[in-house]
């Protein structure tokens, strides 16, 4: 005959809630502890990522590129809000077209505007120019808020605006300029969360985990205690 008294209910409730909780931290725990891994082969990829000089195919993310060509000048964008040293400003798009004909977006660098939301200006070298700097390969970009453009400002960095102005870009991405012509102030660098605060946030999952653990075991004697009596 199945007991069915409240305490025997209040007891199954109360191991069901804690092990639930106790299997999310073990899970967000692995989760973390694969982020881990994923982080240390990007990392890894990205130390061997070529040094390449005027590529005629797809850099690989990370890599050392070095371009010739000209600067399409009038085309220039500028990627909204960007804070360097303090310093609120932008950073400037310019495509670049090389001497094989391949159309490059270059992201040139750092230039102050303060708070003003006049158009922004930055000047470009004509002719030649040669620059160099780390390529990052295009990846979806987190959510938006209102239009992506606006006049010659971006909200996130894409290729999309300039489709149907000029020609296709010949690869997914861009080019983060640090050295060359027409470069301003370098403040882009990867966004790459070390291995390790992954690792420290499993650790902190499986902890939570296993105190879960000892509260459901501690609760459900004393629960049991109760209902025997």
């Amino acid at each position: 005959m199945i007991n069915s008294s409240p305490g025997v209910g209040r007891l199954y409730i109360w191991c069901v809630f804690w092990g639930v909780l106790v299997t999310l931290g073990i899970f967000l725990g692995l989760w973390q502890w694969e982020r881990a891994a994923d982080k240390r082969i990007l990392i890894a990829a990205r130390d061997a990522a070529p040094a390449l000089i005027a590529p005629d195919e797809m850099p690989l993310d990370g890599a050392h590129v070095t371009l010739q060509g000209v600067y399409l000048a009038e085309y220039t964008l500028f990627l909204d809000n960007r804070i360097v040293d303090g310093r609120l400003g932008v950073a400037v798009l310019t495509p670049l077209r090389d001497e094989k004909g391949q159309l490059w977006l270059v992201q040139r660098g750092f230039i102050e505007t303060g708070p003003t939301r006049s158009a922004p200006k930055a000047e470009a070298p004509s002719g030649r120019v040669e620059v160099s700097g780390e390529w990052q390969v295009a990846r979806p970009a987190g959510p938006l808020f209102g239009d992506n453009q606006e006049g010659v400002r971006l909200q996130q960095i894409s290729q999309a605006p300039w489709e149907g102005v000029i020609a296709p870009f010949s690869y997914l991405g861009w080019l983060h300029a640090a050295e060359g012509e027409g470069v301003f102030l370098p403040w882009w660098q990867a966004n790459v969360m070390p291995p390790s605060r992954h690792v420290g946030y499993a650790i902190q999952w499986w902890g939570l985990s296993l105190a879960a653990l000892a509260v459901m075991m501690l609760g459900g004697y004393r629960l049991r205690k109760d209902s025997a009596q």
